[in-house]
């Protein structure tokens, strides 16, 4: 027995040695699911498309509503202001009124000298001066007040614009998912605790310029994507994740997805189940919670998918555990 198990060692050193020779690994690494996220071409086109054109219909929005709270400011004290003017201008023409208004030939009468009557006449200018000056401010901030007045109109139209888009791309998303064999209204994984971290808004640029992705080892990245895995990670979550992922359609050859396992013991495996389901619902829940600091374009998760148009629909795979994405949370971002 001593002798063949030497023997079963040593064919086990050689074939390591062998392997190692030919560049292949001893022991299979973990890789990730090769799927292209268990929908067709079309869908994730469509999601794509329709997502997309909801985020920048939604950040369009969200400036108009901002640039209309500004204006909405500036008229009021703007009003404010016509208010205090008018007042100033019925004041200058009130004495105006009961002095009479002081004419070259009432001043030169009332002069006593030359010097006097130069004297009265300067005096003049400077009423006339001032008085000139309160009346075009006030007409300067009427024309103001009026132009604050159409530029909100005008916002208020862009908003009703937004919308209506808002509504189309959402039933886009929606007439895809349907067609595609889910799309159904669900509840998303249960709240968990791990999911409340609040990740750091990304600020960076754009672009598939991160190379290799730091994950697989090959291709490239996003500095968003970089972003947002990092942000998890900071946030607990360290299992094994793999982003760029070459031969597949959707956003993993373009760097701007990546899909998290949720069981250590079982990479990309079987359906999770116990603490890796809670894992994996705790990680659905927290790019959720921090889609617009991260610009999450969409996330998957046991058979269902989050949308920022329609927040959690069915989502139809198949056939085994990473179509259906019940070993792995799909995260895909904007950009």
């Amino acid at each position: 027995m001593a002798h063949a198990r030497s023997r079963v060692s040593l064919v086990a050193v050689l074939f390591a040695a062998a392997f190692a020779l030919i560049g292949l690994p001893a022991e299979p690494a973990a890789a990730a699911p090769t799927d292209d996220e268990g929908g067709t071409a079309t869908l994730r086109k469509q999601l794509d498309t329709a997502t997309k054109g909801f985020l920048a219909a939604q950040n369009t929005l969200n400036s108009s509503k901002k640039r209309q709270q500004e204006l909405t400011a500036q008229l009021a004290q703007l009003e404010r202001d016509l208010v205090v003017k008018t007042e100033m201008i019925g004041e200058v023409a009130n004495v105006a009124y009961r002095r009479g208004r002081l004419g070259p030939i009432s001043a030169m009468l009332n002069s006593t000298s030359p010097e006097g009557f130069i004297d009265r006449a300067a005096a003049l200018d400077a009423v006339a001066a001032t008085e000139d000056k309160k009346l075009r401010d006030l007409i300067d901030t009427k024309d103001e007040a009026a132009r604050a007045k159409l530029a909100i109109d005008g916002e208020i139209r862009e908003q009703q614009k937004q919308v209506q888009v808002m509504a189309a791309r959402k039933t886009q998303a929606e007439t895809a998912l349907k067609e595609a064999g889910g799309g159904e209204n669900a509840s998303g994984p249960p709240v968990g605790s791990g999911a409340t971290a609040v990740a750091a808004r990304f600020t960076g640029g754009s672009g598939c310029t991160i190379r290799p992705d730091p994950t697989s080892k090959q291709g490239c990245i996003t500095p968003r994507l970089s972003h947002a895995y990092k942000q998890a990670k900071a946030a607990g979550f360290n299992i094994f994740l793999s982003c760029y992922r070459d031969g597949s359609s959707g956003e993993h050859p373009e760097g701007k997805a990546c899909d998290f396992a949720v069981d250590a013991d079982n990479i990309f495996g079987g359906t999770a189940s116990g603490a890796a389901r809670t894992y994996g619902n705790n990680l659905a829940r927290f790019y959720v919670n921090n889609a617009s600091r991260l610009g999450v374009l969409y996330v998957i998760w046991f058979r269902q998918i989050w949308l920022p148009s329609s927040g959690w629909k069915s989502y139809s795979g198949c056939c085994g555990p990473s179509e259906l994405h019940t070993n792995h949370v799909h995260l895909s971002v904007i950009s």
